[in-house]
């Protein structure tokens, strides 16, 4: 890939019209798609960083998240507390990372969905931001309203993309709980938290007697994802997560 389709793709995926831009503006969503390659001087390595953002009202939607390499959920470096909503959750890094953007507009959605790593150009040389397009899609569709009536399957499901012809176009294999995510995400009213990063720490360390609590056991919510019971700063840590 071309360094200036790089340069572009590392600094938004979803491209957007001047009246999206202003409506945006106007109601205070502020997601940030930019990207930037940061290096790590004890570790002498560099890694990418991405800040999880955006949020939504019940006539539009903008949410950016991160994932690892193949989909995975990756652990935040720290969230980030704010005066306003809809705006900046949480700061993440990794040697890889994948960004899935979603707008929504009412009922219909777009979706574009692309990794992110350093290459080194020259030896000795500060390597480069490379970027690889996974997913493009376009006028997606979902009937429920996941940010009112439909609430109760918000984390559950995903927009439906298709062709011209009116075939599905598939996401890239295990994007799905990602894709679900950012959805929560892109209708989640005056949203205040991350919805696919999350905080990893080690279990606590119980008693046998303790083993059968569900305080130190995963649950398995209605749309079977495993989600940790604990939660971050008093909120649950659930992806599919109600507003």
């Amino acid at each position: 890939m071309a360094m200036e389709p790089d340069r572009r793709l590392n600094r938004w995926g979803l491209t957007f019209t001047q009246a999206v831009i202003d409506r945006l503006r106007k109601v205070g969503i502020y997601g940030q798609p930019q990207l930037s390659l940061e290096h790590q001087g004890r570790a002498k390595r560099y890694v990418v960083r991405g800040v999880e953002s955006g949020g939504a009202t019940a006539e539009v939607g903008y949410y950016v998240s991160f994932a690892g390499e193949n989909g995975e959920a990756i652990s935040w470096l720290q969230t980030l507390d704010s005066l306003t909503v809809n705006g900046p959750h949480a700061v993440v890094i990794a040697p890889v990372i994948t960004r899935i953007e979603m707008l929504r507009i009412a009922r219909t959605y777009e979706l574009c969905i692309t990794r992110h790593r350093p290459v080194a150009v020259e030896v000795g040389r500060r390597p480069k931001l490379h970027a690889e397009e996974l997913f493009r899609g376009a006028q997606g569709y979902l009937a429920l309203e996941l940010w009112g009536k439909d609430k109760d399957l918000s984390g559950c499901v995903r927009p439906q993309f298709f062709t011209r012809s009116g075939e599905e176009i598939e996401l890239p294999a295990g994007f799905a709980d990602a894709v679900k995510a950012v959805t929560v995400g892109a209708t989640c009213l005056n949203c205040a938290h991350p919805h696919y990063s999350r905080l990893v720490a080690p279990p606590p360390v119980v008693s046998s007697a303790e083993e059968d609590s569900t305080a130190v056991h995963d649950i398995v919510a209605d749309c079977g994802l495993k989600q940790p019971v604990e939660g971050v700063n008093g909120i649950p840590a659930e992806v599919a997560s109600t507003v």
